[in-house]
């Protein structure tokens, strides 16, 4: 099997199902938890922020922390390669902009002040995520912020995950689960090399912390 061609069916089914199976319910049954963490840190993102900014929510799902940042008096445009999602958003935020994009074809240039992406980036590829971290740092005016989270699995888990994979046949690499039951494809990268990632993407890291199942980064263009 064709690592590349495995990869663009996985992320099909990916939109797929967050379309059809998903994004009915979403706002209602997954969308709106309050996690600690991830509103601590949103707080402190946006505390970063000058007043009146344009923050880009990016796989902005269901709109999940539009009413965080649209209570700041920020222009927020969101985005989310699912249309079923994007559509949740319309009806709760008729008047914030979205688009039809996933992360890996964001090419905005210097117009966010800031930038957030919550808990999607474990959808991602191995191959796609110097690309991606890469558009948000185009994306960012100088000195703009991201704040992102990186989910964490036990290693027994993935280890688990990757036996399987291999004697099922799958082009995978260490770090992917593509079969869990009722899910889509994960991937969970060691936090070294998110490190290095976003070193090598140009961006200076402020501070970052474990918290209700994720690894959060707020970070800074240089």
């Amino acid at each position: 099997m064709d690592r590349s061609i495995w990869l663009k069916e996985i992320r099909h089914e990916t939109e797929e199902k967050y379309d059809t199976l998903w994004a009915p319910e979403y706002g209602e049954k997954w969308g709106l938890y309050p996690n600690a963490t991830h509103q601590q840190f949103i707080q402190k993102f946006l505390g970063l922020l000058p007043q009146q900014s344009t923050v880009l929510d990016a796989a902005c799902g269901a709109g999940r922390y539009m009413p965080t940042l649209l209570g700041q008096g920020h222009t927020v445009i969101g985005m989310d390669q699912s249309q079923g999602m994007l559509s949740r958003v319309r009806e709760r935020f008729p008047n914030v902009q979205v688009e039809k994009m996933g992360l890996q074809e964001i090419s905005r240039r210097e117009e966010f002040d800031g930038a957030i992406c919550m808990d999607a980036m474990e959808h991602v590829s191995p191959e796609d995520w110097e690309l991606i971290l890469g558009n948000f740092y185009r994306a960012l005016k100088p000195q703009g912020y991201l704040y992102f989270t990186v989910e964490v699995e036990d290693e027994s888990e993935i280890e688990a995950a990757f036996k399987r994979g291999q004697e099922a046949g799958i082009p995978i690499v260490y770090g992917e689960m593509p079969d869990e039951e009722n899910s889509v494809y994960h991937y969970y990268p060691s936090l070294s090399q998110v490190r290095d990632w976003l070193n090598e993407a140009g961006f200076r890291l402020i501070e970052e912390t474990f918290g209700d199942l994720y690894q959060h980064f707020l970070v800074q263009k240089k």
